[in-house]
């Protein structure tokens, strides 16, 4: 089907295409075309990667756009991502239709908020976790939707994310009965199930625009599910792997390696810069030492530093430990195949655009708590990162590649996943964690108002068209309303109550947790408290808040910084670090020190795993008050074992739970507001007290406002009076002193003609150039470190 056939998109869009080189439609595209996608059909495509699905959702979102501008009903469109990153890959994608006419505007945080100037754009692009938090804030702009795109759909199968993907499309199809919805997934095996529980035409297809061969290396042979065969050999002591990435760069091509663990990816990154090395080129050589230096400005971590190290040699690693800038350079960089070969986790095989023409899936086991030991990957994983082989364009075919040692392991890795069928995709709804949030956020939202309104809405998910447990979900639900009454989250009217709320000749008509099992079989009606309304709006989940709650009115005296962290870290919101082998007695000796600053009531030490993740909170909560005491970033990520993005992680979930603890302590009158906002602006910045005025500067950052301190600049107005010399030697760049007192309103911030200065010992005010004179004898002072100047709470 040629471009030119297409009608129902704004005028623009059909030159847009031809301009990026479409002049004909894939198989599949054109098969959405046919089953009615540009007249607003519902649609689940199940595809291959790379063949075509983001032009379906592209040709469904310009033409609901199209039909709202020219007077029917409709005019925006959502798609709906994974991850954030992948948010902002594809908003730079759609950014482009801007040069017809079609706005789009992305939004990925900020939970607390309906982002009402969404309303003015065409396509929103946004995480499921903010779309149901917009639902849940009561966006009123969601009303207007008439076509929302789910990419990545099979992982509604996810445990932990999956279940906010399903409630949230039922929940827009509840708002907008006429929605058109498109379902993306390359790796689906019961898509018909899913079309159905959509009302949605079904494209399945394994048509892909260059050849993919998956198979299986051992000895010296690749042998490839179709019977043909490869000679790849290794070469003396080397690695299976390293052979593959060095036959497939000796002839052009590039190579993702995915490994079971973080470690695993910097050791099998490290050791194969030695094979990419070999290819470079002297022009490639400068470009990546000088993506190497961006690498290291990112972070002063080892980490940053070990993957600037491989990156100069054209390889890279890539984990969730990685901070975001240095995972979006190793992105951007593979892509543009500078970078030779990634070794990652298979974290990256959930849809960023990432292609390389070999795939290698080096290790298919990986530990499961739950086994007991090394478990097999799951065939929807091992298919997703197969599913990265081969970029249309740049390669003329993608081989997927997995790993064996033996003849045995040979045959089974055919079997289990060469020659397998896609996993199905199975809700994970009814589990009581996934209720707990999404019962609430039906209740106080208002898509429930009844018990038995609650099992009508849930009746409309994927669980319920799937489960064959008949009760189940009743069951659950009922122990979740249970659990939400008995927290003071919701109400629980009798049935028969008046508009004034009395039963009839009865009491009030609300009743306690004591009477709730009796009246779990009859309809009542719900309702969200006033607290049960913040949690929801907050986007927490309420076993969170209810340990917020109960901390916070525990609290005998002045909760300390500490106290806040480790109360936090305590909640199912926050991914607790883990103990490593001995810190049960570090930390345990840490709590006995500490004790009375915790919040709450601790379990006793006989009761090992609650004790134990009791000392996991702690330790999340130290190494939160280590960062707000100033300790460097390569200090913490060292001393915890995690990378700079795990720190960040940390920091940034911490922040958005100390923020809600704010407003749950004002809505429970708590005294200790003041505390936890404190602990909260003071984990944001990675500041003690006295920066927190400082720190508000834009642009002043953790290292910049002790070094104005250092030099007695410890406030705004000090910025605003201070000597601009002191200022210059303080923040070392014109530039920076330039815009930092502009932005602390100094009525004249040029540094112009201005010379650095700094205080000397006896309280003499030095120039640059004596401390280079002092220098270059070799009696340069040092300014201290604030953290060697003080005692450190990580330090045992």
């Amino acid at each position: 089907m040629n471009v030119e056939e297409l009608s129902g998109l704004p005028p623009g869009a059909l030159e847009h295409f031809r301009e990026m080189g479409i002049e004909s439609l894939y198989p599949p595209q054109a098969e959405a075309v046919e089953a009615g996608i540009l007249e607003g059909e519902s649609l689940v495509a199940a595809v291959p990667t790379a063949s075509g699905k983001t032009m379906i959702a592209a040709l469904a979102m310009l033409s609901a756009v199209e039909r709202g501008a020219t007077g029917s009903s409709g005019g925006k469109a959502l798609y709906i991502v994974p991850l954030r990153a992948l948010a902002s890959e594809k908003r730079a994608e759609f950014d482009a239709y801007g040069e017809f006419g079609v706005t789009v505007g992305v939004a990925t945080g900020n939970y607390e908020s309906t982002s009402d100037w969404l309303a003015t754009k065409d396509i929103i692009v946004a995480t499921s976790e903010k779309v149901d938090s917009l639902v849940r804030n009561g966006a009123e702009w969601l009303t207007d939707l008439t076509c929302v795109v789910a990419d990545e759909v099979h992982l509604i199968d996810d445990a932990s994310r999956g279940p906010t993907l399903e409630v949230t499309l039922a929940k827009l199809r509840h708002l907008n009965p006429a929605l058109q919805v498109v379902a993306l997934s390359a790796t689906v095996g019961n898509a018909g199930e899913i079309a159905d529980w959509l009302d949605a035409a079904l494209v399945h297809s394994t048509w892909r625009p260059i050849d993919l061969r998956t198979g299986v290396h051992y000895g010296n042979s690749l042998e490839f599910g179709d019977g043909t065969t490869r000679e790849v050999p290794v070469e003396g002591a080397e690695r299976q792997e390293a052979a593959l990435v060095r036959d497939i760069l000796a002839e052009g091509g590039s190579s993702l390696v995915f490994v079971n663990s973080r470690r695993n990816a910097e050791a099998a990154a490290a050791r194969l810069s030695g094979v990419a090395d070999r290819e470079l080129v002297n022009v490639e050589r400068t470009e990546l030492a000088a993506l190497a230096d961006e690498i290291r400005e990112v972070s002063d971590a080892e980490t940053s530093d070990d993957l600037a190290t491989c990156v100069e040699s054209g390889a890279a690693f890539h984990h969730a430990g990685l901070a975001a800038e240095h995972r979006s350079l190793v992105e951007e960089a593979f892509r543009e195949r500078l970078l030779k070969v990634i070794c990652a986790t298979p974290t990256l095989a959930a849809g960023v655009n990432t292609p390389a023409r070999r795939v290698v899936v080096r290790d298919w086991r990986r530990f499961d708590p739950s086994a007991g030991g090394m478990a097999p990957l799951s065939v929807l994983e091992v298919h997703q990162m197969m599913g990265r082989a081969g970029r249309p364009g740049l390669d003329p075919y993608g081989e997927a590649v997995l790993l064996a040692k033996g003849h045995d392991e040979r045959e089974e890795l055919f079997e289990r996943y060469v020659w397998a069928e896609p996993d199905p995709v199975r809700s994970k709804l009814a589990a009581e964690p996934a209720l707990r949030t999404h019962v609430l956020a039906t209740v106080a939202s208002g898509f429930a108002r009844t018990r038995q309104g609650l099992l009508e809405f849930l009746d409309e998910t994927l669980y319920a068209t799937q489960t064959t447990e008949t009760g189940r979900l009743e069951t659950v639900a009922d122990g979740v309303i249970e659990y939400l009454v008995s927290n003071d989250f919701i109400e629980r009217e009798r049935e028969g109550a008046d508009e004034d709320g009395d039963a009839d000749g009865g009491d009030g008509a609300f009743t306690s947790a004591a009477d709730l099992a009796a009246r779990s079989s009859r309809t009542e009606r719900l309702r969200a408290t006033g607290l049960g309304h913040t949690v929801s709006r907050l986007y927490l989940d309420p076993m969170s808040a209810a340990e917020i709650v109960h901390g916070l009115e525990a609290a005998a005296e002045r909760p300390t910084a500490l106290g806040c962290y480790h109360l936090v870290s305590r909640t199912p919101d926050m991914y607790q670090l883990y103990l490593r082998s001995g810190e049960d007695e570090t930390y345990g000796e840490l709590y006995y020190e500490r004790e009375r600053e915790l919040l709450g009531d601790a379990p006793s030490e006989f009761e090992s795993a609650r004790f134990e993740d009791w000392l996991a909170a702690l330790k999340t909560g130290k190494l939160l008050a280590d960062w707000a005491s100033e300790t460097d970033e390569d200090r913490l990520t060292e001393r915890y074992g995690i990378g700079p993005g795990d720190l960040r992680g940390k920091v940034d979930t911490a922040e958005w739970l100390l923020g809600a603890a704010e407003s749950l302590a004002a809505e429970i009158d708590s005294e200790w507001t003041v505390a936890v906002r404190e602990a909260r602006a003071r984990v944001e910045h990675g500041v003690r007290e006295d920066l927190l005025e400082l720190v508000g500067v834009r642009g002043v950052g953790r290292k910049r406002a002790r070094a104005l301190a250092a030099v007695g600049i410890e406030t705004p107005a000090d910025l605003r009076e201070a000597d601009k010399g002191l200022v210059l030697g303080a923040l070392r760049g014109e530039k920076t002193a330039e815009t930092i007192l502009e932005n602390a309103g100094r009525e004249d911030p040029s540094m112009e003609g201005v010379e650095a200065r700094y205080p000397a010992d006896d309280g003499e005010v030095v120039l640059e150039t004596d401390r280079e004179r002092e220098a270059s004898d070799g009696a340069e002072r040092t300014d201290a470190d604030p953290d060697e100047s003080q005692s450190n709470l990580g330090d045992f």
